[in-house]
């Protein structure tokens, strides 16, 4: 479960205070983003390794849980996107 450590890791480390700028915001969409990224990761992994090992309806929540993680990263893609063009400060690859 390191994976999983790593990562609430890097979300415990995120600010609890309002971002006060444009660019401390982004800083944060791309950390969260990221980090959206790798819990849908997680979920997808979790739900190909229950498949046969759980009932329907738990193969079907996970499902579900995977689809709703990967629908957050989407929109914080569109929400970080947004911010960068706004601000024209978000220039690294992969934003």
């Amino acid at each position: 479960m390191s994976d999983i450590e790593a990562l609430l890791a890097e979300l415990r480390s995120l600010p609890a205070t309002r971002v006060s700028s444009a660019r401390d915001l982004e800083a944060l969409l791309a950390t969260v983003k990221s980090a959206a990224g790798r819990w849908a990761d997680v979920l997808y992994e979790i739900q190909e390794s229950a498949q046969g090992l759980v009932g329907p309806r738990a193969e079907a929540a996970l499902e579900v849980a995977f689809r709703r993680a990967e629908e957050s990263y989407v929109e914080l893609e569109i929400a970080l996107s947004d911010c960068a063009q706004r601000t024209g400060y978000w220039d690294a690859p992969g934003c």
